[in-house]
């Protein structure tokens, strides 16, 4: 069960249309900066994570991260979710059209991760949240777990 401040409506973005990889990172990122979760440092050590090792998890989703060295730009634990229905390749003929950017305080951030590894574990709740069409949809699918 995640808390409203965790998940809420303006960290959510419906049916975008993104490029790449790089610019899926950026625009989690920018939902998390806007929200007062992170700093701006902190989608740089997105990237970084993107570098060292995909964060796509299977079944058309993606979760950018930081770092653990990017501790220091979290201010609280947060998630921006966004919906791409034409996919976007996270490499390795990966497509993501679910991007879940996380960033969590301490412990919080193994928890709000593997809250999100049980959801997406199900390929009929990622079609669900994909081919949502309200962001109260996708919220509530989230906390219902």
């Amino acid at each position: 069960m995640m808390t409203n401040s965790i998940f809420s409506a303006d960290k959510i973005m419906m049916k975008a249309t993104i490029a790449n990889k790089k610019e899926a990172i950026n625009l989690v990122g920018q939902l998390l900066v806007k929200a007062g979760h992170v700093t701006e440092d902190y989608i740089n050590k997105m990237y970084e994570r993107e570098e060292l090792i995909t964060t796509y998890i299977g079944n058309g989703v993606a979760i950018p991260h930081g770092t653990n060295e990017s501790k220091e730009f979290i201010k609280s634990s947060g998630i921006s979710i966004i919906q791409v229905p034409n996919g976007v390749d996270f490499g390795s003929g990966n497509i993501a059209y679910l991007i879940i950017g996380i960033a969590g305080i301490g412990d919080e951030h193994l928890e709000i991760l593997s809250n999100i590894a049980i959801v997406c574990s199900e390929e009929e709740n990622v079609k669900t949240i994909i081919e949502a069409a309200t962001k109260e949809e996708i919220i509530e699918l989230f906390e219902r777990g």
